[in-house]
This record gives C-alpha cells, sequence and structure tokens, in this order.
C-alpha cells in the first residue's frame, strides 16, 4: 500500500530564506502524525509542501500514491487552517450551508441528494454541533467553528485531516474536547496531520512525531522521540516533554 503522502528529499526557500531543507519522509494511512518545531521553523511550509499548496525546489512530494502536483482528488483532503477559522467570522452562511459545500466535489453541477443531505447531517452529529446547524459561521466560538470544519471535511469524506495549530484562542476545557474528536476520528481510520505548538498534547495524541527546524530532527513513534535529543536539538535549549491530564 502506498503512503499517504511521501517526501523524498524536499527542499524549498522563500528567495534566499531556507525553509525546508533535504527532508524525507512518509505518512502512511491511519496515522496520526505530530508536527512540532519553534517558530518559524518551517512547519507550516512543510504541511503545504505534503498537501501541493507549494512546490518543492528540489525533490519529489507524493499524494495517496500520485506526482502532488497530478493529483485532483481534492476531496480526500480535509485542511484546516489558523487563516480559515479566523476569516470564517465574517461568512455570511449557516454552519449547515459551510458542511454542505463538502458535498460539491461528489456531485459536481447536480443537486444534491437525499444520501448527500444524510452525509451532512451525519457529519454535523459526529463533531457534536448538529443543534448549531442553523446558525451563522460568525456567531460560533473559535472551537466550534474549528468543528464546522471538520465535519465539512468529513462530509467531503475525506481521507486525510491536515490541522494547522487548530486550538489557538480556545478554551482548555474545549481544547480537550476537540483532541477526543481527533482521537475518534483517527480510531476510525482517518489519517490526521497536526501541527501543534504544544509538544505535550501532541505527545499525548500523536502515534508519531515529526520535529523540524528547516531540517527533519526526528520521525518516528512518540515513545522514540520522548527518549530522544530530537527537542534540545530542533529547539536549541535544553527541554522535556510534559504531559497533561485529562
Amino acid at each position: 500500500m502506498n503512503p499517504v503522502i511521501s517526501l523524498d528529499s524536499v527542499t524549498f526557500a522563500y528567495g534566499e530564506t531556507p525553509a525546508v531543507s533535504d527532508i524525507t519522509l512518509d505518512v502512511d494511512a491511519g496515522e496520526f502524525l505530530g508536527l512540532i518545531g519553534p517558530n518559524g521553523s518551517g512547519k507550516t511550509t512543510l504541511l503545504h509542501l505534503m498537501l501541493g499548496l507549494h512546490e518543492p525546489d528540489s525533490g519529489r512530494v507524493e499524494l495517496f500514491g500520485e506526482p502532488v502536483d497530478e493529483f485532483d482528488d481534492g476531496h480526500r483532503i480535509g485542511y484546516v487552517s489558523q487563516q480559515s477559522t479566523s476569516q470564517s467570522g465574517s461568512m455570511p452562511v449557516t454552519v449547515r450551508e459551510n458542511v454542505t459545500m463538502g458535498r460539491f466535489a461528489h456531485v459536481g453541477h447536480s443537486r444534491l441528494s437525499a444520501d448527500d443531505y444524510r452525509t451532512v447531517d451525519d457529519a454535523l452529529e459526529t463533531v457534536g454541533i448538529a443543534d448549531l446547524a442553523d446558525r451563522r459561521m460568525s456567531a460560533l466560538s473559535g472551537g466550534q467553528r474549528q468543528r464546522a470544519y471538520i465535519a465539512r471535511a468529513l462530509a467531503s469524506e475525506a481521507d486525510l485531516l491536515a490541522l494547522d495549530e487548530p486550538t489557538v484562542g480556545v478554551d482548555a476545557e474545549s481544547r480537550d474536547a476537540f483532541y477526543q474528536l481527533l482521537d475518534d476520528l483517527n480510531a476510525d481510520g482517518i489519517t490526521i496531520i497536526l501541527i501543534e505548538h504544544d509538544i505535550g498534547v501532541v505527545t499525548d495524541r500523536a502515534s508519531r512525531i515529526a520535529c523540524i527546524n528547516t531540517e527533519l530532527f526526528h520521525h518516528g513513534d512518540t515513545e522514540s522521540f520522548v527518549d530522544s535529543e530530537a527537542l534540545t536539538e530542533a529547539y536549541g535549549v535544553s527541554g522535556r516533554v510534559v504531559h497533561h491530564d485529562h
């Protein structure tokens, strides 16, 4: 079986400033990958390269076994960025309308069927916001917006969920509930890539860790990361992983 994502010697720079340098790694189906590193380390850039939002200066990226620049099954990917949820504060649509957009890749110019609408309802139920279906996106809290975007990905029947610091500005209780949702989705077989500044949260949730600071300092299971020197090497300071009680 092909990896969901495969990077081979990938390098990318903004002008003369290197962002990602010679990174090779695979993300397998059903994996929960935590992508960590200090501010400005290239995490978001690496995620964009994985999803085909940037073209590497050198190296190869494959998505679901295809060269990323030839991949055209966008409905298989649910991407939630910090910008998408902050900008949704002014979206003049309801939660249900936002989630329904996830079905458009399947129906094209055809009308939505009863099965399509059931899929939307199921997605709203799965993320726990069915009671907010008729509320405007602009009226939601940060945590509720994140759930609405994940519901849209579920409605599109995404196989891969990529999240870039999804709980910025979300209170602790909502954050814990949100990560429990990710655990449940991953248990159902959805591949997850998570950028999160809280290393303790990542090591509590993710099955594998990629630790970068322009170059890759560690890629492996969570236990081997905790036992390694990657945190010190990537962040440039002595540190330890702090775990959170749930």
